[in-house]
């Protein structure tokens, strides 16, 4: 791209986009948010009145092809990933959809076929491989703080949503929308993370369950896998606890570092070092995440989330909830 601001269109104008991510796109140097879609007319309008952004529209075709409109960022439910994003390509954008990739790893493998033949980027929002709070973890571990990686463990689990218990809908938990329940929306940040820090998983297995009855999808997951360097991982995830822990362990030969994937606390460092690392994350929370797709388009460096690493995490979620 020739011109020094990349103009985005964004397809999805939900929750997202007021706290986490639409912000970024007109606070970072050399990004600006052009226009929005939204197939409810009176929601896209609002949206564009609130946040001063110029245009909108009910037809993603529209969005997609406007001459004034560079890259595209799709901010909806899984289900529309594969199929925006074909659009996308069609008309030769870059674009970056919000996670996880899609509802399967064939959608991901159809979506990267296309932007491979458009000789376009793809980027995925896992937005912590962007974030400085993780980056001193992966910084620890290749400065040989405690020593060879042997294993990764993480415990997440926490009380139920009352929304779900009083039977609400939520395409949170709708396989059909969202390709499962909780553990594919947040498991997923988790285990692109680790991808980044081990490289990819190449074996998984799971358990998964759905133990109260609430929604359709599993609350309940259990799982083994292993990376590409040989570190081992396990994982267990619960929806319906009576209280809320965030726990990631890293045991090595030389000692062990103990961060989270959502917390705020301070992540630990016991090795060969002892050391606390507090780093709070900007806000909007993607904002490092954003800049470094503008800089990527603009030819400044290469973004840490492209669409092979996030395929390799819905492949790994399939394998861990057999499917």
């Amino acid at each position: 791209m020739k011109q020094q601001i990349i103009r985005w269109g964004m397809i999805g104008c939900g929750s997202v986009t007021e706290r986490k991510s639409g912000p970024a796109f007109w606070q970072v140097d050399g990004s600006s948010l052009k226009m929005v879609m939204s197939r409810r007319e009176e929601k896209a309008k609002a949206y564009c009145a609130k946040h001063d952004i110029p245009a909108y529209t009910t037809d993603a075709a529209v969005l997609i092809n406007h001459p004034d409109i560079d890259a595209i960022y799709v901010a909806t439910p899984p289900d529309s990933h594969h199929e925006y994003a074909l659009m996308a390509a069609k008309a030769g954008k870059p674009c970056v959809v919000e996670k996880p990739m899609a509802l399967t790893t064939a959608e991901c493998d159809d979506m990267i076929a296309a932007f491979e033949q458009a000789n376009v980027p793809l980027f995925v929002a896992y937005y912590r491989r962007s974030l400085p709070r993780f980056k001193i973890v992966r910084d620890w571990i290749e400065q040989g703080k405690i020593g060879a990686v042997r294993h990764i463990h993480w415990t997440y689990h926490r009380a139920p949503n009352p929304n779900d218990v009083a039977g609400l809908e939520n395409w949170r938990v709708n396989p059909d929308q969202a390709g499962g329940g909780y553990f594919v929306d947040l498991a997923s940040h988790g285990l692109n993370l680790f991808q980044q820090w081990f490289g990819d998983i190449t074996m998984a297995r799971g358990i998964a369950s759905n133990q109260q009855g609430y929604y359709a999808a599993e609350d309940a997951v259990s799982a083994s896998f292993a990376f590409e360097n040989g570190v081992l991982g396990s994982g267990y995830w619960n929806f319906g606890a009576a209280t809320r822990e965030d726990r990631v362990e890293i045991i090595g030969s030389e000692g062990r570092i103990l961060c989270s994937v959502f917390g705020d606390d301070p992540f630990v460092l016991e090795g060969t070092e002892q050391a606390i690392s507090s780093i709070d994350n900007p806000d909007p929370v993607q904002y490092f995440h954003v800049e470094n797709l503008v800089k990527h388009l603009l030819g400044e460096k290469i973004h840490p989330s492209l669409a092979k690493s996030a395929r390799n995490t819905t492949w790994v979620m399939e394998q861990i909830l057999a499917r």
